[in-house]
């Protein structure tokens, strides 16, 4: 028997959508967050879904479209993101996680959130002033269960 990868666990891309739809749908009505999409691309929500996807070790969607980890790096360089709009924007995401009922077993959960604190921490490193644009040749990250080897592999 083989480890499901976390994309397959969650339910694949059809629950993927479906969780980033519900998401940017209540980001607007957000007094932290709405201003940070105000001009949000009404796609952003698919592209989303796809990255974090492929991240998870589902189809290579994003790439196949033509997006990098660089160019969804530099989708946040100078946006001034702060901490609060990170920890609001994963408790958010979070809330909906629980509405369209996302398994919620601990394993699963854990690396769900070890995933988003790590990729959000990094969209606020990458927000600030200064910040050099990434190099084109990053590789994806891929995400998995953890241990051992940590849960961020380099693909």
């Amino acid at each position: 028997m083989t480890t499901p990868t976390l994309f397959d666990w969650l339910g694949g891309s059809e629950k993927l959508n479906a969780l980033f739809q519900a998401f940017y749908r209540r980001v607007p009505d957000d007094p932290l967050l709405g201003p940070v999409f105000a001009q949000m691309d009404p796609h952003h929500a698919e592209h989303v879904a796809k990255f974090v996807g492929q991240v998870f070790g589902g189809p290579e969607a994003y790439t196949d479209a033509g997006g990098s980890h660089a160019h969804m790096i530099a989708r946040h360089m100078h946006r001034h993101l702060t901490h609060e709009q990170r920890k609001r924007w994963i408790a958010l995401l979070l809330e909906t996680a629980d509405d369209i009922r996302l398994p919620d077993d601990p394993e699963f959960r854990a690396a769900l959130v070890g995933y988003f604190e790590w990729g959000t921490r990094l969209a606020v490193m990458n927000s600030a002033e200064g910040v050099p644009a990434p190099e084109g040749g990053l590789p994806m990250p891929r995400w998995d269960w953890g241990p051992p080897g940590g849960p961020y592999i380099a693909k």
